[in-house]
């Protein structure tokens, strides 16, 4: 039977009334740096609005449960203390964290701030839309750690409009900027502690928009979750900053003129799972796709953008609904022609691998990723006999600095929390 207790803890005011969403939880914490201290409540609790947090008249209500909570408490570690993890293997995998943030709101409605709750499972009715009919979009981002020990966020404000751009796309409400960049700070805050060390890696942020509501006839959610959960990541590629080999597909597609392949909703990545696993059953690290009409342009890798350099000259695929607009493309494009490159966004005939210079990739997880050969109607093309291309080094780490803090932000796109 659905619990009906409200969980979680409001932020000095931002109280979203949440239906429990775990079934193996009945406690939840406030970490130590939005408190000064450790405190618990019981989840059947409400904190009322007006009640400033540090000084809610709560009470837990057995020794128990004070027991209970002390026990979980004492897991969370002072904001500067890192999580005890071994830093120097991660991968790219979830690494479960200490809290995630979550808000509802019904159709037509708009997004109340929401809270902070331990990361755990989540109910949903077998009947939501994002299980049926997969309405739902995800967004990903990277908090870095600087050498003072402050976070810093790259862009988060790109990805608040671009959720809200596959939002309209899907039917679904969003999220305002101002509402999602906040979420996002709070989340991360909360879970300082797993920001890797300088150099070990970085924080990934998985921002989720989904119709939890039940439905049974196809027709938009009656009711939206918007979640944020976090996970200390290495490199999504296991060959790091490495040369990565493709393979053009030439019988699946991943989109199609006036579907959804412009915004990042969930159904686009599942559909590239066949192809990819074919792929890398055959020893390339993923797929390259061309346009479902003509069968002869680039468009993008299962998760990435794609890249070509020629001499001075960078081509990449125009934006045309069929590519997904990635930050991490938008902020390359910039600091390349900040950089002196000329950047082209066009169509791109898969020939012109053929003659390319270079071949990389972009993407959140990847950042920048060079390519070492590509493979096409059973034709290898390899770059960069001698390891990473100059172009792609170059940009991998102009870019990297930025976000790591490592060199001046001139762009204006780190946010920094302390």
């Amino acid at each position: 039977m659905e619990s009906s207790a409200v969980h979680g803890v409001g932020l000095g005011g931002l109280h979203c009334q949440t239906k429990n969403l775990y079934s193996h939880s009945s406690t939840t914490l406030l970490p130590t740096f939005l408190t000064g201290k450790r405190q618990s409540y019981p989840s059947s609790l409400k904190l009322q609005n007006q009640f400033p947090l540090i000084s809610s008249p709560v009470q837990l209500v057995s020794s128990t449960a004070s027991r209970d909570a002390a026990m979980v408490s004492d897991t969370v570690r002072e904001k500067n203390e890192l999580a005890d993890i071994s830093w120097d293997n991660l991968g790219f995998g979830l690494v479960p964290t200490d809290y995630m943030y979550v808000t509802k709101c019904t159709k037509g409605g708009d997004f109340s701030k929401g809270e902070l709750q331990r990361f755990g499972n989540i109910e949903l009715s077998p009947s939501s839309g994002v299980l049926n009919y997969g309405q739902g979009l995800f967004e990903g981002l990277k908090a870095y750690r600087k050498e003072d020990g402050s976070i810093l966020l790259f862009r988060p404000e790109e990805n608040a409009s671009r959720m809200i751009m596959g939002a309209e796309r899907m039917c679904m409400p969003s999220p305002t900027v101002e509402q999602f960049v906040e979420a996002v700070k709070l989340t991360v805050l909360a879970n300082k502690r797993w920001v890797p060390p300088v150099g070990k890696g970085s924080l990934y942020i998985r921002p989720l928009l989904m119709g939890s509501g039940a439905v049974l006839g196809l027709a938009p959610s009656p009711e939206y979750t918007f979640l944020i959960y976090v996970s200390p990541v290495g490199n999504y590629f296991k060959e790091g900053l490495a040369p990565i080999n493709l393979v053009v597909e030439n019988d699946f597609h991943r989109a199609t003129p006036g579907g959804t392949g412009g915004v990042k909703t969930i159904g686009n990545y599942a559909s590239v799972l066949k192809a990819q696993s074919a792929a890398k059953a055959k020893g390339y690290s993923d797929v390259l796709y061309l346009d479902s009409v003509h069968k002869k342009y680039l468009e993008e890798v299962s998760s990435c953008n794609v890249f070509l350099v020629k001499g001075k000259t960078i081509s990449t695929p125009a934006i045309k609904g069929t590519i997904l607009p990635g930050i991490t493309r938008k902020s390359i494009i910039d600091v390349a022609r900040s950089q002196g490159f000329q950047v082209e966004e066009r169509l791109i005939s898969v020939e012109e691998l053929l003659e390319a210079d270079e071949v990389f990739c972009t993407g959140t997880a990847v950042v920048v990723s060079p390519v070492g050969s590509i493979t096409y109607l059973g034709k290898r093309i390899s770059y960069g006999e001698s390891g990473v291309g100059v172009v792609s080094q170059q940009l991998y780490t102009s870019l990297t600095s930025l976000q790591m803090g490592l060199t001046e932000d001139k762009m204006g796109w780190t946010v920094e929390l302390n």
